[in-house]
């Protein structure tokens, strides 16, 4: 790809925006000229490898030294940056000891298992996400407190009547996301006042995860320009709905361009891969949980009353199961791992949703029975719970021998380290709903 930067030239582009994802996806970048970014990222160029060692409030979680680290630039992911004329964004990662602390390369490690077993994957993300009538500014007034003011506060799930009144928000949204190269399934209006939802068009999962990071930071950027806040946090308050980041998943015979979780003739029309794909995942979903919610809020929707899976379970095309079988029509037959919430890391969503996949088609994997009912808060007998914290999720991943074969001690170890961190910075804030709980009683 070493003609990529000539073309960018000739199209005119004088500014690149280089950018690694951290732990928790949110994109860290440079911007320079495109004629300094040969030099910059050379082979003796370098960049500080704290990346992937800090945490959501900018404090460093990792061991120093603290140096420069080789970068390299993955010029496949060129795409314009719609914020300035004549530039482009470009993802990198580390080229030294940090790369293996990378959610982009675990993914890229994941990928290349399904190839080497003869697997071309398609993946996509779907995202809810609340917008806000406020700005930087007023939240810090306010606290970041529950009396926060949501944008659209008419909207009910899926009404025409809403999506005519906020068209001007949903249609500059996805004109922008366009322009970044983003393809979308659909945009618009969800759950209640405030409340957006958007699914990316499958593709390749790499550019999957790439999509939906850029996506969120699109999204987010675009909103606080126009007076607003974009909020992707799982559970914004005890007055709001969880807020989901789905996985969707499917294999294909890279021979024959063939897709392999239909079989026409089977029950369900589940094809035997999809079986132990759909094994695999319910199987070791409760082991990597601590991947898919890495924050401590993402564990508030996991909380009885919302419409979010409580235990490892599967069924065909039922909503409630932590993974939803599509197994028809062919060219739709998908998984959709329904776990993350929609502060998910892209990366490891997809990373930890394939992974799990592979080992169950590798280890001919069961498949338990499926959840015939289901309800906000149903927890089938006999089926594993999934854990109820990030400190729980963080001890189960580190004790999970899967995990530590499909991942790396190395990623793992970092990784688990990092979630202890994040659980242990909140446990002594207090809510308001603590206080009013106890403050005048105990």
């Amino acid at each position: 790809m070493n003609d990529v930067p000539s073309r960018l030239r000739e199209a005119g582009k004088r500014i690149g925006h280089v950018v690694i994802p951290d732990l928790d996806a949110s994109l860290r970048g440079r911007r320079l000229r495109l004629d300094d970014i040969a030099t910059t990222f050379s082979a003796s160029g370098t960049f500080v490898n704290v990346l992937h060692k800090w945490d959501t409030a900018e404090q460093v979680t990792g061991s120093p030294p603290f140096v420069g680290e080789p970068v390299v630039l993955d010029w496949t992911s060129v795409r314009d940056w719609p914020f300035e004329k004549d530039s482009f964004i470009v993802f990198a990662d580390y080229d030294g000891p940090s790369r293996a602390l990378s959610p982009r390369q675990v993914l890229a490690a994941q990928i290349a298992r399904a190839a080497d077993a003869g697997y071309a994957v398609r993946a996509a993300m779907e995202f809810e996400f609340h917008v806000l009538k406020e700005t930087a500014e007023s939240l810090r007034m306010n606290g970041f407190g529950d009396g926060t003011e949501l944008f659209a506060a008419d909207n009910r799930c899926w009404g025409s009547q809403s999506a005519a009144i906020h068209s001007d928000y949903v249609t500059s949204l996805e004109g922008l996301v366009r322009e970044a190269g983003i393809d979308l399934f659909s945009l618009g209006l969800e759950l209640g006042p405030g409340c957006f939802e958007a699914t990316l068009e499958a593709g390749d999962p790499l550019k999957a995860a790439d999509d939906a990071v850029l996506f969120k930071t699109l999204t987010k950027a675009h909103a606080r320009r126009q007076g607003m806040t974009a909020s992707f946090m799982a559970q914004l308050g005890a007055s709001h709905p969880g807020l989901s980041g789905h996985v969707h998943l499917s294999l294909v015979d890279s021979a024959t361009g063939r897709a392999l979780f239909h079989d026409a003739g089977a029950a369900d029309a589940m094809s035997t891969t999809m079986r132990q794909a759909v094994a695999g995942v319910v199987g070791l979903c409760g082991d990597f949980t601590a991947m898919v919610a890495h924050t401590v809020n993402a564990y508030r929707r996991l909380s009885p009353g919302n419409w979010a899976p409580k235990t490892a379970t599967w069924a065909v095309e039922n909503y409630a199961a932590a993974v939803r079988a599509v197994p028809a029509p062919e060219n739709q037959a998908r998984i959709e791992f329904r776990l993350p919430g929609a502060d998910t890391n892209p990366y490891l969503a997809i990373a930890a949703t394939l992974g799990a996949a592979l080992h169950g088609i590798a280890r001919d994997m069961d498949l338990p029975a499926p959840i015939t009912g289901g309800g906000p808060d149903d927890t089938p007998p006999g089926v594993p719970r999934l854990a109820r914290s990030l400190a729980e999720a963080a001890e189960r991943l580190d004790a999970s021998k899967a995990a530590r074969a499909l991942f790396g001690d190395t990623f793992i170890d970092h990784f688990v380290a990092t979630r202890f961190h994040e659980d242990e910075r909140l446990r002594r804030h207090v809510s308001a709903g603590e206080r009013e709980r106890y403050l005048e009683v105990v």
